[in-house]
């Protein structure tokens, strides 16, 4: 409602009427949000018609105490349930706030507002209304959704479970039908280009769209002209039609594409026998994106347990899974250090494993030592009974008071707390050596701990006879330097036991230095349905392999090494791999085609605009 632009506030009059607002002070949400925010509640009745005669509410004003707000709240002062004050925001900025009136209810003062609120509902007519007759016909399963096609010379535009007549003005209708021939030629081409069929026939097609593309565009126009958008965008087609035209960076026809003269599209061979267990393993992840076993002995007539035996070292037997094998550059990584420590519990009773643990050694990261571990009061891994330890030898806690005073760890919100930090009151190195007079040594091990800033407040009555915090510049400065010394001892004391140095490394190391990461190689995907004249360097096809196999990518090249053909070859191969339900891209058939279209029709944007228009790259 305060904000300088009002664009937002015009769009909502021209269809609504104000009709109260009330704002609520900035503490009403900090128990659910955790944040202090000035909120509106605004009543809007919705008007029968959209009207440009602005209201005095999309406006600013400034009140009696020079604040800018609303023209609503200045007018209406009652409907504020809060003093309206200048503050201080993040980053020092200066802003207005609501602030919450002491001693007041939010509760009373919202419902006397909302008492103030006026309005009236009236009753609406509705008139006569002339229905236009729909003509639909149930959809025709053969053809796509969202596309247009022609029914005994008519046009009809199917959507979902229907299919809806079209009644369209003459020349429209002609654009359309020449599309729509052009649309099945053009599948039709693919079709038989996927399929791999011989020469003569695709070149048959191809004479086809030539002859039925130059006809069209004698008449209408180029696809991605004006007038053709126009009547055929809303077939989820019509951008795989507008890629049959090459454009330069100013939109002008510069050639047609490809696919009149060549074959644009990679067939499928199916590969039915291999000589070796590894030609095996090789068609198998590029066809299955696992190991088959079974299937791997089909195409090389050898048993399981040859293939097995043939390829050890290239693919490992997974523990607790039956049956399962990965390949080396698969098992070998991850946390490799606890694959190690179930390998080595199962390998007495199975000594298949053998190798399992053999080669998992081989792989074992370096364990990092003291010296090269970076360790601070607050670190989230150690022990709480390190801190206990430390707690007790640094402030010489009583036995007595150590059944009370413990440190405990919450792992739903990471924070550290200590029991009965008040009890051991009498210890003059927890009130004088390590704390002050307002905090002690264990409240300020616990704020460290939290990785907190201390912070001194005294609570003064200001003249108005208001409670207010005054920072405390003295007794904060006395109690960050105890948080300091604290630290200090603490990196003193924590390697300083041979035990406790090892114990603390070997936990490091078991936590945080246990993955090896994956190398991919995508040398064996075989990218079916790729223009042949695309072709791969191997980091793209590697990164494809990360995309297959790796559930989760960041594509972090540098600009102009080939992220888009990444992820539309990993998008194609994971749909054709049936991957699709395995956490990469779970959407239907039809979202995908929706998309396909959709990056057409960008990238005809980015050859229309250049591609080294720094505003269409980053949008």
């Amino acid at each position: 409602m305060d904000k300088q632009n009002s664009s937002v506030r015009r769009y909502i009059a021209q269809r609504a009427d104000l009709v109260g607002a009330i704002r609520l002070p900035n503490n009403t949400f900090t128990k659910n949000a955790g944040t202090k925010v000035t909120s509106d509640i605004l009543f809007l009745q919705k008007r029968e018609n959209m009207t440009d005669i602005m209201p005095d509410w999309i406006n600013l004003d400034t009140d009696k105490n020079g604040i800018v707000m609303n023209k609503y709240f200045v007018d209406n002062p009652n409907m504020i349930l809060g003093k309206m004050e200048m503050d201080t925001m993040q980053y020092g900025r200066e802003d207005s706030t609501c602030k919450a009136y002491e001693g007041l209810e939010l509760e009373d003062l919202l419902n006397e507002a909302v008492e103030d609120i006026k309005a009236q509902i009236e009753d609406f007519e509705v008139g006569d209304i002339e229905e236009e007759e729909v003509n639909s016909i149930p959809a025709d399963p053969n053809v796509k959704n969202l596309s247009y096609t022609l029914v005994d010379g008519k046009i009809y535009f199917r959507e979902n479970s229907i299919m809806i007549e079209q009644n369209l003005p003459i020349t429209t209708t002609s654009r359309i039908k020449g599309m729509i021939e052009l649309r099945e030629t053009v599948r039709n081409l693919i079709e038989l280009q996927t399929d791999d069929f011989p020469d003569e026939n695709i070149k048959s097609v191809q004479a086809k769209l030539n002859r039925q593309y130059d006809d069209f565009v004698r008449k209408y126009g180029l696809i991605n002209s004006r007038g053709n958008r126009l009547a055929f965008e809303e077939d989820s087609s019509y951008y795989l039609l507008c890629s049959l035209e090459v454009l330069d960076s100013d939109g002008k026809f510069l050639r047609k594409a490809d696919m009149f003269s060549k074959r644009t599209i990679k067939a499928y061979k199916e590969i039915t026998s291999v000589d070796t267990a590894n030609e095996a393993l090789i068609v198998s992840l590029s066809e299955k994106a696992t190991v088959d076993l079974e299937y791997m002995s089909k195409l090389s007539n050898k048993t399981q347990e040859e293939l097995i035996s043939e390829l050890a070292g290239a693919i490992y037997k997974v523990p607790m899974e039956d049956g399962k094998y990965e390949t080396a550059d698969e098992y070998l990584s991850g946390n490799v250090r606890e694959k190690l420590k179930l390998a080595e519990s199962l390998v007495e009773t199975h000594p298949e494993f053998k190798i399992n643990v053999e080669s998992l050694k081989k792989v074992q990261p370096e364990d990092l030592t003291a010296t090269e571990i970076g360790i601070r009061l607050g670190a989230t891994w150690i022990p709480p009974e390190i801190i206990d330890q430390f707690m007790y030898e640094l402030l010489e806690t009583s036995n007595q008071a150590k059944w009370d005073i413990k440190t405990k760890f919450s792992e739903f919100n990471s924070q550290w707390y200590i029991t009965h930090k008040n009890y051991d009151y009498r210890n003059v190195k927890v009130n004088k050596t390590y704390g002050t007079n307002r905090l002690n040594a264990y409240e300020i091990i616990e704020r460290t701990l939290n990785l907190k800033d201390i912070k001194i407040f005294d609570t003064i009555t200001n003249a108005e006879g208001k409670k207010e915090s005054v920072f405390n510049a003295r007794e904060t400065a006395i109690a960050q330097a105890r948080q300091e010394e604290i630290k200090q001892a603490f990196q003193d004391w924590v390697w300083k036991d041979q035990e406790r140095r090892e114990s603390l490394v070997r936990l490091y190391n078991d936590r945080f230095n246990s993955i090896r990461p994956r190398e991919y190689d995508g040398s064996h995907l075989n990218f079916v349905g790729m223009n042949p004249e695309i072709k791969l360097r191997i980091h793209q096809q590697n990164a494809i392999a990360h995309i297959l196999y790796g559930k989760n990518t960041l594509l972090a090249h540098e600009v102009g090494a080939g992220k888009t053909f990444e992820m539309v070859a990993g998008a194609m191969e994971s749909k054709r791999l049936g991957l699709c339900n395995k956490s990469l891209f779970v959407v239907p058939n039809h979202i995908v085609e929706q998309f396909a279209s959709e990056f057409l029709r960008v990238i005809s944007i980015s050859k229309y605009y250049g591609c080294n228009k720094k505003r269409f790259c980053n949008s």
